[in-house]
């Protein structure tokens, strides 16, 4: 069976992207405890090095600047470097709303196995999940 396909303004077709996987936070953590999925952490490194996920890796989605927030050109690049597209991977940042967004990228660039962590790095320290020592 094709891939479904929706028409761009242009006229021209072109897959449709698949839908990003929402985990809440105690299904990550048995995915990344219990089952082995790497934990990818999309937050600035300011942000991880307030606190973090143990084992966590970090590769920024987007950055602070003057400007504002500015998307990471070089995201999914670093995330290859990192994490092979078949590796199962829980993608988190504080909220959930960014790694939500990284996915999308990450399933659009060929990565099979990605969930977001909805409510985030926030919802995880809510719950009372080990976290790397805070730096302050």
């Amino acid at each position: 069976m094709a891939p479904p396909y929706e028409t761009s303004s242009t006229g021209s077709e072109s897959p449709v992207p698949e839908a990003v996987v929402t985990v809440d936070v105690t299904a990550a953590s048995e995915l990344i405890i219990s089952a082995g999925h790497r934990y990818v952490d999309v937050r600035t490194e300011e942000e991880m090095s307030k606190g973090h996920l143990h084992n966590s890796l970090n590769v920024p989605f987007m950055f602070f600047t003057p400007q504002g927030r500015e998307k990471n050109p070089l995201f999914v690049e670093q995330f290859s470097s990192l994490v092979s597209k078949e590796e199962h991977v829980v993608v988190g940042c504080q909220s959930g709303k960014r790694s939500e967004q990284a996915c999308v990228d990450l399933l659009e660039a060929g990565f099979k196995n990605v969930k977001n962590m909805g409510g985030g790095y926030a919802a995880w320290l809510g719950s009372g999940f080990p976290v790397n020592n805070l730096t302050l």
